[in-house]
């Protein structure tokens, strides 16, 4: 049985493809998203993204800050994005990622090659850390960035309200190469 189950995880592992969202991924993207704004502390968000609001998010993301997608046969089953760390120009070698799965296909692989192919586009534009800012405990999402060689750089505690209750955020970060680019 455990035998089948690996054979069955690697197999849908196998036909994950990452690729880049068009603005036809909009509607998927924004049903992904809001599903963790309504249910989960993985969004601070506290009102669902329209899909006028998904399109013009969509279309401010290109080259290095673009969207990536994972399809399943032909189906979006997670995206992915790295973001400005900061406006500041000194922080601009710096980035944050972001990362959402179908709760449907959790657990085959999604964030995992989702964040693999993130880090590689994070590298291949000359940035040299992401930045994680996991909230709410997602002790899944802190398991998945360590996997990729994320460290600990500290707790912001009750930094964010959902639920009714304080929310704390763990802080996460790689460096992608030693050498300094200016």
């Amino acid at each position: 049985m455990y035998v089948s189950y690996l054979v069955t995880m690697r197999a849908m592992e196998d036909s994950i493809i990452i690729r880049i969202a068009s603005i036809n991924d909009a509607e998927t993207i924004r049903n992904i998203y809001n599903h963790e704004v309504l249910n989960s502390t993985a969004s601070f968000d506290l009102v669902e993204r329209s899909v006028e609001e998904q399109r013009i998010w969509l279309s401010e993301r290109s080259g290095a800050f673009s969207v990536l997608v994972a399809e399943i046969e032909n189906k979006v089953m997670g995206f992915a994005s790295l973001s400005p760390f900061n406006k500041k120009d000194g922080y601009r070698t710096t980035v944050e990622n972001s990362i959402y799965v179908d709760p449907a296909a959790r657990g085959l692989g999604i964030g995992s090659r989702l964040l693999d192919e993130l880090l590689l586009v994070a590298t291949r534009s000359g940035f040299h850390a992401v930045m994680a800012r996991i909230g709410g405990g997602n002790d899944t999402s802190i398991t998945l960035h360590e996997k990729h060689g994320f460290f600990l750089v500290g707790v912001e505690r009750e930094v964010g309200r959902k639920f009714g209750r304080w929310q704390d955020v763990v802080v996460m970060q790689k460096i992608l190469s030693a050498e300094s680019s200016d």
